[in-house]
């Protein structure tokens, strides 16, 4: 007789049974409900929700078991080991059971939070798997003690022909970051910029600020949509197969585990340090942005280079992300993005507005009127100042708020009307 996880697979059970199923109250084994339930919430669009509901409130004691059992399904441990479904209990469980791949440890090394970076340092799994070390390295939530101790580890227990693979098994990001790193010179325009920015516009800023420097001061950085989103597609999984010395992506392209995962920078500015570099290693932009408090990176976005305030700009910390928008080099191009980035504070859209220089650029203006996260109430302020075939655009733009979308296509009727009159 079929199990009922195959009769799921093959769309055989009755609806009925399926709303069982999705609430876990199918009379099967906990294991094979555990497997239902991970199924239905992957690929079941009309019972997923319900599924993932049931996960997220499931016995605690059945689900540590599962996690620690190697004969438990890929797909339940890649369920409960991702980031969005992590049940914290769990995590030393699942670092230690040899069923989860070593390219799952590393995907959620990328993105893993300080506390989850604290349980993985103790696991005596992680501490064997080089690659995964080396992707725990690049977290830029991991404290400056544990990075040295990492880098001390690393370069241990690391081969150095395994340390640069050729750099056409390169992703595209990651030879931007050699080139970048390999050339000292393409890195001396930031200092120099850097310099070219007066301290009285930074003082002006941090004295005009100091209450909410001083609420917010050991705040640390935490971009508006989350660290993977930031990090972009650059950073992959170690791969099974490798020799734990690359990071490889499942369909096979592989990276130096040892290189950066995201967009180099030039070495941190002494002024902006909060904790210094490692002799001889250069800290890629997140790794700099991280180990400075909300002071220093004020600093930096008012001084720093136009990768550095790409970054800053979606600091969760107001008084940080502001800063980005009165830093004197900030150029237009840079605004226009800010003005359709849907990862970022609402006071950044909000203040934009508030700058003249801005304003006169109806790039600036189009564009906050076509962000879905721009406030309605400054949404419909500006859209009197677009011109008819961008109001046409609007109001076809299924992102924005139904009220903006009448309103743009009444303006535009009018408008239409007003020209053929003339």
């Amino acid at each position: 007789m079929p199990r009922s996880i195959d009769l799921i697979r093959a769309s055989k059970l009755p609806a009925n049974m399926m709303q069982f199923a999705a609430k876990g109250a199918l009379s099967v084994p906990p294991e094979e409900n555990l497997e239902i339930l991970v199924y239905l919430a992957r690929h079941n669009k009309i019972f997923g929700d319900t599924a993932r509901l049931t996960l997220a409130g499931w016995d605690e004691k059945a689900s540590l078991t599962a996690a620690s059992d190697p004969k438990t399904t890929r797909e339940v441990l890649d369920y409960l080991i991702a980031p969005e479904n992590l049940r914290p209990k769990l995590l030393p469980a699942l670092l230690e059971n040899p069923s989860v791949g070593e390219s799952q440890l590393a995907k959620f090394a990328i993105s893993a939070s300080r506390e989850s970076i604290e349980v993985m340092l103790q696991s005596p799994r992680v501490q064997a798997c080089l690659g995964v070390l080396r992707t725990l390295r690049s977290n830029p939530y991991l404290k400056p003690e544990d990075a040295s101790a990492l880098d001390k580890r690393l370069n241990s227990g690391r081969p150095e022909a395994a340390a640069t693979p050729a750099a056409e098994s390169q992703p595209r990001g990651e030879r931007a970051v050699a080139a970048i790193a390999a050339d000292p010179a393409d890195a001396a325009p930031v200092e120099a910029n850097a310099a070219d920015v007066p301290d009285e516009a930074v003082h002006a800023y941090l004295a005009e600020h100091a209450p909410e420097i001083a609420a917010e001061n050991d705040k640390p950085f935490h971009p508006v949509g989350g660290i993977v989103d930031l990090l972009g597609t650059d950073y992959f999984p170690v791969s099974e197969n490798s020799s734990m010395t690359e990071v490889a992506t499942s369909e096979g392209q592989a990276l130096p585990s040892a290189a950066p995962a995201t967009a180099a920078a030039a070495a941190p500015s002494k002024a902006f340090a909060a904790v210094p570099p490692q002799a001889g290693h250069r800290d890629n932009t997140l790794q700099k942005i991280n180990r400075l408090d909300v002071k220093g990176r004020i600093q930096l976005a008012m001084k720093g280079n136009k990768e550095e305030r790409s970054l800053l700009i979606r600091d969760g910390t107001k008084v940080v992300a502001l800063a980005v928008l009165d830093a004197p080099k900030i150029s237009d191009g840079e605004v226009e993005k800010f003005a359709l980035q849907k990862n970022v504070l609402e006071a950044v859209l909000r203040q934009i507005p508030l700058k003249r220089r801005f304003m006169k650029n109806y790039i600036v203006v189009r564009n906050l009127v076509a962000n879905p996260r721009t406030p309605l109430d400054l949404g419909l302020g500006l859209m009197k100042h677009l011109q008819t075939q961008d109001l046409k655009n609007i109001s076809s733009n299924k992102e924005i708020s139904e009220t903006v979308r009448k309103l743009a296509l009444k303006m535009y009727k009018q408008k239409l009307d007003s020209a053929n009159k003339k």
